[in-house]
């Protein structure tokens, strides 16, 4: 056996339908008193929601998370909880909520309880991200790593059909990148193909019935071990270019994640035959790449970088910006093989 370096990452889950009705109780364990409840201005009313569920522990919401988390709202963010004096957030929403509590928590040491109404995975992790001039910088920080999540599969089922479907897609890539990463161990090998394993089984049918409660407890399943597959060991080429499309280009993240995993992991396939091995099983497909790009297209996903928006000519900017201080990567990074992955990302062509 490969020897290997295997860390857990502290964290406390609730999960389970109807286990929203328990976040009075868990902030309480926190030891919080001022909760700064914070969201996406569409997800407003559900920040209501919560705040009210707290009542004299809210001290405020704050409705103005965004995609890859601009540094002038982290800016904001941290001002307000600071005027309000929270003394932890409540994250409700996706990646981009968390991520603001993220922000906030690297330089406050705030606790973070995260309640995730999709399938983004950052409550499971140390990671944050900040965009800053046009450029998404990442990190590692055990301070921005959510104290408690509130798993609530009944909070999911108003997730449009779409975002179910690239959502879902984004969770698989975490799993799928933590198959072949650097610091790959057994343990997290195993909650990856379960994830995929999960997802696949789960994701037609939460897209095609958004209220049937088995499907979407199941896909939220997937999304816990997706999260702790993303925490637990690096990622590699995909989310390197997912981060430089989305930071560089401003596409939408988890479409962009959809589009491109079936590419990246193409790319990869002859240096990881292992975990590629393990994807195609979790799938039930032949090969990793096809069974994902052939899901995608299933549950009705974008699968082409030009459908979101992505200009043909800004392709080589991107090709240049991504192989700029490349993450690890089992196959060497070569500009000339990014350029081509993207190119066929962008025509949607099926690897």
């Amino acid at each position: 056996m490969t020897p290997f370096i295997y860390d857990a990452l502290p964290s406390h889950v609730v999960f389970g339908v109807g286990s929203i009705d328990q976040l009075p109780e868990e902030i309480a364990r926190l030891g919080a008193t001022r909760a700064l409840v914070l969201s996406t201005p569409e997800q407003r009313d559900s920040a209501a929601d919560i705040a009210q569920r707290l009542g004299a522990r809210a001290a405020g919401v704050f409705d103005r998370a965004v995609m890859h988390v601009p540094i002038e709202i982290a800016k904001l963010a941290r001002d307000e909880a600071q005027r309000l004096g929270a003394d932890c957030c409540v994250a409700i929403g996706g990646g981009s909520t968390t991520g603001l509590a993220k922000a906030i928590a690297l330089v406050s040491d705030l606790p973070i309880l995260a309640i995730p109404t999709t399938y983004a995975g950052s409550e499971m992790t140390p990671i944050w991200g900040l965009t800053e001039a046009g450029v998404k910088r990442t990190g590692r920080d055990l301070r921005v790593l959510p104290r408690t999540v509130i798993y609530d599969p009944a909070l999911t089922v108003t997730i449009p059909a779409q975002l179910t479907a690239t959502s879902g897609m984004n969770a698989i890539a975490h799993c799928v990148e933590a198959l072949y990463a650097k610091e790959a161990n057994p343990v997290i090998s195993l909650i990856a193909e379960e994830g995929i394993r999960a997802f696949a089984q789960s994701l037609p049918t939460a897209v095609r019935e958004p209220r049937n409660l088995e499907a979407r407890s199941l896909a939220l399943y997937g999304a816990w071990l997706a999260g702790v597959s993303l925490g637990a060991v690096g990622m590699a080429l995909h989310h390197k270019l997912c981060h430089t499309l989305g930071g560089s280009f401003n596409l939408p993240h988890a479409e962009t994640h959809t589009v491109v995993l079936p590419h990246a992991v193409s790319y990869n396939a002859s240096a990881a035959p292992d975990a590629m091995a393990r994807v195609a099983r979790a799938l039930g497909a032949e090969t990793a790449a096809g069974g994902l790009y052939r899901l995608a297209v299933s549950i009705g996903a974008p699968v082409s970088l030009a459908s979101l928006g992505m200009r043909q000519e800004d392709l080589d900017r991107a090709a240049d910006i991504a192989t700029q201080n490349p993450y690890y990567n089992p196959r060497p990074v070569t500009r000339e093989g990014i350029r081509r992955l993207l190119d066929d990302a962008f025509h949607g062509r099926e690897p």
